[in-house]
């Protein structure tokens, strides 16, 4: 791999991984108003990091496996995906009730942890039809969702109560502009 390519590769993922960790960085706005302690902060931050990073690691496999399977025909497919993955992101804002509050530890940390990580399934399954880089998809993925939701958390800590609406919106659509990028303008 080149060394421009690798740029581009880093460039590319980051974003997508900026994206991918909006709905984390949204609810943790909201979550940092209850009055945690830094180590559950840290936790917090650590575990969902840690999903990113399973949960689009999942995903490549059975992306690459089905590349290797059918070809180019997975370019087409996991594009299409990321359209519709940002797609859902943006229209999901609307009509979207206050939804209830789990306590971030325990069984709540872990389902929170699942249902903000849950669209880097998608996008990992994307990303094994179209080649990406593995482990730089997942080390980026991970550590950058784990510190915008520290982020988020120590914001809603200190500042108080933000909206999370727009974050779905721009990860939304930089998702469905990541899918028209392989879409149309990929070597297939």
């Amino acid at each position: 791999m080149s060394d421009v390519h690798l740029i581009e590769e880093i460039i590319s993922l980051s974003v997508m991984a900026f994206a991918l960790s909006a709905d984390a960085f949204s609810v943790a706005l909201g979550m940092g108003l209850v009055r945690l302690r830094r180590r559950q902060l840290v936790m917090i931050g650590v575990v969902i990091g840690f999903f990113h990073m399973i949960m689009p690691l999942s995903g490549i496999l059975i992306g690459g496996y089905l590349s290797d399977k059918l070809g180019h025909i997975t370019m087409f497919v996991g594009s299409i995906l990321l359209i519709g993955l940002g797609f859902h992101m943006i229209f999901s804002m609307f009509g979207k009730e206050e939804e209830k509050r789990l306590v971030p530890i325990g069984v709540g940390l872990w389902i929170f942890s699942i249902s903000v990580s849950i669209d880097s399934f998608s996008v990992g399954l994307s990303l094994g039809m179209t080649g990406a880089e593995i482990w730089l998809a997942i080390v980026l993925f991970g550590t950058i969702s784990m510190l915008l939701t520290w982020l988020g958390l120590f914001i809603g800590r200190y500042v108080g109560r933000l909206t999370g609406v727009y974050g779905e919106l721009i990860g939304g659509v930089v998702l469905v502009g990541f899918g028209m990028k392989l879409l149309f303008f990929s070597q297939i």
